[in-house]
């Protein structure tokens, strides 16, 4: 049985990211995607990515790395684009293999013209697979830049490598404001057994925003990412303590944005005919109450109905590139997640 996708956004009652363009306050969108395997056709030494290569089990060649590209950049170039002609000035994302395939991305037709810069850092994961940040330099300047390895270790002691958490510190138009980009362990063996590696990751991630906080109570900071646990999870409820409502964030300093989302049953990805929402939006709290400056507006899922696969065994699951080893055409198993904050003039 095929899943239905249902179309939904949460927002402030008081305003709207369209009422706020019409009335002629700046607006900027900021948004994560998990790339789905966004890999070159070289076999590099010491990673798992053999399978993304010409003689590999995927014949992954030219030819459909290239049609992977423009999709993902038709994707991106649509996210946003309803309040702010100019789209996603902020876009995190997962599931890279190196810088070499985000400068191919940002070349594509329909977003060359945007300017996307890249932050990326090498993370040890085994597969090779890392986090990055794009934006377009007209929105959003870079002053600081780090990583936090995520250390882990299997049950006979050995070192489990994971991507590391991403942290961008810059102005968002001239205004301080830092991003946390995140692609948690997998649930890869169980959810109950690989609970503790995203446990891990989330105290990875809230040790950074301590430190961001006692450095400045006001700080304005947006995490992003894949978390491979929804919302309702205990690291993100305990670990990371990002709050359900903006009540609990008055403690916690994290409201979670995509909480409402997942309550009324929507999600980003799917699995045997289920819902998740791992791709999650999680902002500070003075982003909620903030008398100057950005505001936190609203977040959506993107979920255009391009992207969704129309029949077969998988229909309504996010249309992706692979289903084992058969080329698709699609886009990523993941759909976006994006946010709005707007200021006054």
């Amino acid at each position: 049985m095929g899943l239905i996708v249902l179309a939904a956004c949460t927002g402030s009652k008081r305003m709207t990211a369209a009422s706020d363009a019409r009335q002629g306050r700046e607006v900027a969108c900021i948004g994560f995607w998990n790339l789905e395997n966004l890999f070159d056709t070289i076999d590099n030494k010491g990673v798992w990515d053999t399978e993304f290569t010409p003689s590999g089990k995927r014949h992954y060649g030219t030819r459909i790395y290239y049609e992977k590209l423009t999709r993902l950049a038709e994707v991106i170039s649509g996210i946003g684009t309803e309040i702010t002609p100019d789209g996603v000035a902020v876009l995190g994302v997962s599931e890279v293999e190196n810088i070499g395939v985000l400068k191919d991305l940002v070349k594509q037709e329909r977003v060359d013209k945007r300017d996307y810069q890249i932050i990326h850092r090498n993370s040890p994961d085994e597969r090779g697979i890392d986090v990055a940040l794009l934006y377009q330099p007209k929105y959003f300047v870079p002053t600081n830049v780090e990583t936090k390895s995520v250390t882990l270790f299997r049950h006979d002691g050995s070192r489990d490598y994971t991507r590391d958490v991403l942290h961008v510190e810059g102005k968002l138009l001239g205004e301080p404001m830092h991003f946390l980009i995140n692609h948690w362990p997998s649930r890869s063996g169980g959810e109950e057994v690989s609970r503790s590696k995203r446990d891990s990751a989330a105290a990875v991630a809230r040790r950074i925003i301590d430190k961001i906080y006692t450095k400045n109570p006001h700080a304005k900071i947006i995490v992003l990412g894949d978390f491979n646990d929804n919302p309702n999870n205990e690291s993100i409820l305990q670990f990371l303590k990002a709050s359900p409502d903006k009540t609990g964030a008055k403690d916690t300093g994290l409201f979670n944005t995509t909480y409402g989302y997942y309550k009324s049953g929507i999600g980003t990805t799917a699995y045997r005919d289920a819902w998740s929402l791992f791709d999650q939006a999680i902002v500070s709290y003075p982003l909620l109450v903030a008398d100057q400056g950005w505001k936190y507006v609203k977040t959506k899922i993107y979920n255009h109905r391009f992207m969704i696969n129309p029949m077969g065994k998988y229909k309504g699951y996010p249309k992706r590139s692979f289903v084992g080893d058969a080329w698709q055409g699609g886009y990523s198993d993941h759909f976006p997640v994006y946010l709005y904050v707007t200021r006054k003039k």
